[in-house]
Formats: C-alpha cells, structure tokens, sequence
C-alpha cells in the first residue's frame, strides 16, 4: 500500500479525487483501482508543519536579546513540530509507521518549498521506506492521473531540497543575527522597537526608501508650453511650440511672447513623417508577471492574487501559480485547440476564438521546451469553467489567464505613428503626434490599460497651407519620481538586477528572478506592511520612519544591496542543481553574519536620525502598560507638552484639559519632518516645504501658527 502526502488539506482532497476514496480523520483513503492495486492513503501537511528551533531551544543564553551573545550560529540546525499543527503531524507520522504502508509518494508542490515541507515530515518522523515524486503542474484529474502514472524516482529532486533547507537555514542566520543587532543597537538611540532585517526583505525595503528620498530631495521648477489649434482648409489639429527637441519655455514672458507672434498667423506643414510599428501578442503569464497586471487593472494586492489563484489551481482551472516562466513546452501546446473549443461556449470569448485557431506548436515566443524549467505557464487547463459560476475575484482573476491565452492566437497589432512639423510665419515650429490603428490583432482580446495620449490626426500633406485659429500658454512643473504600486513593487523585486552596477552580478539576478523567487515576492510585501516597514494607500507604497531608519542604520553594505541577494542565488541554484556543496555554502553564511554584526556595531556611533519621527518607533509592552513618549515641543497654545501620537503630534495635557492643539504628520500627502515640527513649535514656521499636493496641482509653503486665529496656517512668499 501507498501513502501519499500532500502539502494541503484541498491538494489532498483533489488528488484523491480521481479514484474511488472513504475520507477519514486526517487522511483519505483510496480504494484498489487499476493505478492503485493495493489502495493508497492520502494525507496532507497544513503547510509548513515543522520550523527552525528559536535560539533558546539550542542555548538558554540566547533567549536574552545581548550583543555580548551574537553571533547566534547553532552547530546544526533542528527542526521542531509547530504546536498548532501537532496533530495532523502525528496522523502523518503514524500512518507512516504503518506496516501495510510499503512506499511514498512525495506530492508537495512541485517546486523547492514543497519538496522542503514534505520532506522534513519523512525525516523528522524517520521514515525509512522508499520515496517517489509525483511531479505535476496542473490539477486536472487527466494530469494527476498521468502524475501517478508517470512518478519520477525521489533522487530526481532531492538537490531541490537541499537547496530550500540550505535557504531557510541561511535566511534564519541572517535574520536572526541582523534583526537582533540592529534591534539592540537602536535601542541605545531610543527606540525600543523590534528591527526585522533579512536577505531578501532589507534590500526591497532599500529600494523603497531610495525612491522616497529621491522624491523629498527633488525640486519642482515651473515650466511653459505654447499649443496652437490650425485649420489646414477644415483640416483642424493641435500642436506643441518646439525647438531643439524641447517643448518646455523657462519663461513665461518668452512663453507668452510666443504666443502672441503665433496668434491668427499663416501656418504651412512642413513635414509629415509616419512609422509603422508592430506589437506582437504579449507573453504569456508567470506569476509576477500576473500580479503585475491584476494590481493595474484592480488594485488587489500581489498576496491577494496569489491566494485567489490558489483557489482556482484547486479547482484545477489554472496551471500551477507559482511558476516563473512565460513559455509552454511542445506537450502542452498540443491541448490548447481542445482548451479554446472549451472556451468558445463562453462570452464574451466566442466572438474572440474562430472554428480553426492557429496553432502555436512552431511559435517560439510562446512554446519553448528550453524556457520551461520546473512549470509551465499560468495558463487555463483542459478542465474549463464557466467564468461566471466563480466568484466575482476569481472570475476576474480566471478571465484575464484566458484573455492572455486567447490574444496568442491572435496576429500581431499593427499601428502608424505619425509626426507633424507645422511652422507658423515660417519661423515658430510646432510639432502635432498622431496614430492609425492599421491592424488591431490581439488588440481587440486585450486593451491596453496604458493611458493613450496620441489621437488621430487629419490626413495632411507637406506644404499644405492654413492658419492658426488659437494660440495659448500652458503652465506646468517638473515632477518628482512616482511612488511605487503593489504591482510594480513586485516588478522592481523581479528586476532588481537594473541596481546592480557589477554586468556578471546583474547578469546572475537576471537568471535568478531577481529579490525573491515568484513564491516569496508576495509573502515579503505582506511581511514589510505586517512589521510597519511600508503601508499602503489608495495602492501607493510608503515607507515609515521606522523602515527609514532602518535603511539609514544598515547603509550601503551588503545587507541592503541586491548584490549579496545575487551571490546568495548563485550558489543556492547551484546547490538545487547539484553543482555546489551545501555545507560550505553554510560556512559562508555563518562569517557573514558575524560580519554583519560587526559592522553594524562599529558603525552605530555614527548614526544620525534627527530628521526623523524616532520617538514614535517603540514597542507596546502588553496591554494597560503607558509608555514615556519623548516630547517634540512645547504646546503654543496651553504650555503643555506636544509629544507624537499615532498618525499626528497632539498636546499632552489633553486628558486633563481637552487642549485640542494637534499637527498631523501628513497634510496634504505631504511627510512632515519631525525635524520641521520642532521648529514649528521653537519657532512660530517651518522652513519652507515642498510637495503639499491638493488635487492634481503641487505647491510649496512654510507652516505657521497665527497666534491670532490660534492654529497652524500655511504661510507663502515668506522673505
């Protein structure tokens, strides 16, 4: 007899499902049929079901937080039974010891962390009995049937885990070192909150600040435009005033001296170039590139497409999620027409699918048996849906994999581009862009969500004459970088190789995905939102004061570039490969984190974070326990103390005589400096601050408390 153990209590139930099966208390079991002659049972991990023992369970003297104790590097590492999941743990463990059980089957996740779950269950419980791998993508009951049919040898996949053991091991090093001397260390600077630092979680987190910091030290400078409307015999355009390339005036008297030269004046086009482009269909989705694109079209949050798409591999609607290629292999290629017959019963997709679709078998953007290492695509399978007997999320999700499926069948978009060069008194150029649509291909399955500010121009022609009909002056100012979505967060994680200056190292993140792997990406912005390193609002990322002076604290060094991230990859491939010794990987590891520690340490009589809300960035002690906050200032209305209160500064004498004096810490979109509001409060102003937003319009001002009216004002042109 069998016994099958899967990763999830669902994954279980669906392997089972095939065959005749009785359920029972923590397993399945399966009854003789021609793929199991003797029966089987199907039992499942909840996840992770075991963890890395925390330091004190190796030494008592680590459970004190001190530096005097780091580095923490246990001699081996353990694993231990998490408690709430003791037991479904121990129904794995005695149908293990089972006499009538005579093999397993392996059947996590076909990837390194399902390969790590399942076989920490086997050693933990010392299971000695031969192992297979069932080692699928999709679960359609024709694809699990075929996996039992076709079960690779365990010594296929066991470099696998010893690459995701070596991983998690080297990730608590890390982790645990770094978090705990950054946590001491800024303890002494009078913040008692807990740092969590890791590998991949601490340079994504750097990227964040980097950008937020290019943002507060850019400096908006006010720019004109000059657009003219002309009438060439009824053909009516715009146009931009140009010169060298450059549409922007420094001057708004050249600007409006422009104007005026051009008003009511002759007009003739003395170019009109037009370029063709074609855009051939986009690639089919791997997951970063799917939470990418469900964040742009509906905000949901990468984890959150993450657990929706779970839902419908459950199903066994769509290929497996966590995959990291855009390709299919030959195999699967071969299913699609049977796929889009499928689909064709179905709007709005029928009018997108003809009786005979192309087939893709010798198309090598979309099939590439080279490209596909571990799985395939994200793709609908044979099994189809109709997308309106899902939930409104899982329909949405559902409908974008087919749509994407569907527009690689399609031909290629065709547009003309066209340029016009319009002089006005045969003097002042204007430049006028335009498109035609020449072929909409893929196009009519997929519209583009990219804003289009090109229209459709007139068919003009070279020296055809006209006049300007109105000339006017525009005002605009040069905007900062843009914040980062949830989406392009998961796109900068994937692509942060562009960072890295060293072309080997850039070359290694590029093969390597990147910070993270397509199954942690999500996981690493939920754990920076849950620790209070960023927040999120209307699908913008923030970072806090708290991840600013992490960032601050750990420097340039390798904890917070890409760099160490593409080393680590390297050689942890090469451990999944074969190619390299997990031990010594492990030694590496181990006088990193004693560097790091080291550095940090040294350095840390250095750090300077008066610019920042660090009075803020404490630990709550458990409930009814009042903590001293460190005031920022007297409160100019009552005398009291104005000390930081959540999301605004507010006077402390609140409780006793209902001051109402407050200052939020953002007004406007705008960050205030803790630095600007202790001025406020010494001074009577700010210095002036830049990028107050109100609607689509940016200004700057100074904060100032008008004694008068007794409240905070902004205050403009202040000599």
């Amino acid at each position: 007899m069998k016994l099958v153990i899967a990763e999830k209590p669902d994954q279980g139930a669906t392997l089972a499902k095939p065959f005749p099966h009785k359920k029972r208390q923590g397993y399945i079991e399966i009854q003789p049929n021609p793929i199991f002659p003797n029966g089987a049972y199907v039992t499942w991990a909840v996840g992770h079901l075991l963890q890395l023992k925390s330091p004190e369970k190796y030494e008592s003297s680590w459970k004190k937080w001190s530096l005097d104790t780091l580095p923490i590097v246990p001699d081996r590492f353990q694993y231990e039974v998490q408690r709430s999941k003791a037991k479904q743990y121990n129904v794995i463990k005695s149908l293990l010891q089972k006499d009538e059980v005579s093999e397993i089957i392996h059947a996590g996740d076909a990837g390194r962390e399902g390969e790590l779950i399942v076989r920490n269950i086997t050693t933990m419980a010392k299971a000695r009995k031969p192992m297979k791998r069932l080692w699928i993508s999709s679960l359609t009951e024709k694809a699990i049937v075929q996996g039992f049919q076709n079960l690779k040898d365990e010594s296929e996949t066991r470099s696998l885990y010893h690459e995701a053991y070596s991983r998690a091991c080297a990730d608590w090093l890390v982790g645990m070192n770094a978090s705990r001397a950054y946590s001491l260390l800024l303890q002494g600077q009078g913040m008692s909150d807990v740092f969590s630092a890791g590998r991949v979680q601490t340079p994504t987190l750097a990227l964040i600040v980097k950008r937020e910091e290019e943002i507060e030290r850019f400096k908006s400078e006010p720019f004109w435009e000059v657009k003219a409307t002309f009438n060439m015999d009824g053909d009516v355009y715009e146009g931009i005033w140009v010169k060298d390339g450059n549409t922007r005036i420094q001057s708004k008297e050249m600007a409006e001296k422009i104007a005026a030269f051009c008003q009511k004046g002759s007009a003739r086009v003395k170019e009109v170039k037009t370029e063709r482009k074609e855009f051939a269909p986009p690639m089919l989705f791997n997951l970063s590139s799917l939470q990418a694109t469900i964040n742009k079209m509906y905000k949901y949050s990468p984890k959150k497409t993450l657990d929706i798409l779970q839902k419908l591999y459950q199903k066994g609607i769509v290929s497996y999620p966590r995959s990291d290629s855009q390709h299919v292999t030959k195999g699967e290629a071969e299913a699609f027409p049977e796929i889009l017959a499928k689909l064709r019963k179905f709007n709005p997709y029928s009018k997108w699918i003809g009786e005979s679709p192309p087939s893709l078998m010798n198309n090598k953007r979309f099939v590439n048996d080279q490209k596909v290492s571990d799985h395939y695509a994200i793709i609908p399978t044979e099994q189809v849906k109709d997308p309106d007997k899902l939930t409104e999320e899982e329909r949405k999700i559902y409908d974008v994999v087919i749509r994407r499926l569907i527009a690689a069948h399609h031909e290629k978009a065709i547009i003309d581009y066209t340029s016009v060069s319009t002089l006005v008194e045969e003097r002042a150029e204007f430049t006028s862009k335009g498109k035609q649509i020449i072929q909409e291909g893929w196009r009519k399955v997929i519209v583009p969500t990219e804003k289009d500010n090109d229209v459709i121009l007139p068919p003009l022609s070279e020296n055809q004459k006209g006049m300007v009909t109105k000339a006017s002056v525009k005002e605009g100012k040069t905007q900062p970088p843009k914040r980062y979505t949830e989406g392009q967060l998961i796109t900068l994680m994937k692509t942060a190789g562009k960072h890295i200056e060293n072309d080997e190292l850039e070359k290694v993140l590029k093969a390597t995905e990147g910070l993270g792997t397509e199954a942690t990406r999500a996981g690493i912005i939920t754990m920076l939102k849950d620790r209070q390193y960023i927040f999120i609002q209307k699908n913008i990322v923030y970072p806090t004061d708290k991840a600013r002076v992490l960032i601050r604290a750990v420097g340039p060094h390798v904890l917070a570039s890409a760099e160490m991230t593409a080393k680590w990859e390297q050689r942890l491939q090469e451990i999944g490969k074969g190619q390299a010794s997990a031990p010594e990987f492990m030694e590496q590891v181990k006088k990193l984190s004693a560097s790091l520690v080291k550095k940090a340490t040294e350095e840390s009589n250095r750090w300077d974070f008066n610019d920042l809300d660090t009075s803020s960035i404490q630990r709550e002690r458990g409930k009814g326990k009042s903590r001293v906050k460190t005031p920022v200032g007297i409160c100019p209305k009552c005398g009291g103390k104005v000390i930081p209160k959540g999301k605004f500064y507010g006077c402390s004498e609140y409780g006793k005589t209902k001051c109402s004096f407050s200052i939020s810490k953002k007004i406007l979109s705008k960050t205030i400096p803790q630095a600007q509001v202790k001025k406020l409060l010494k001074d009577g102003r700010t210095d002036r601050i830049d990028g107050f937003k109100k609607g689509e319009k940016e200004f700057s001002a100074y904060l100032g408390w008008d004694a008068q009216a007794r409240n905070i004002q902004f205050l403009f042109d202040v000599e």
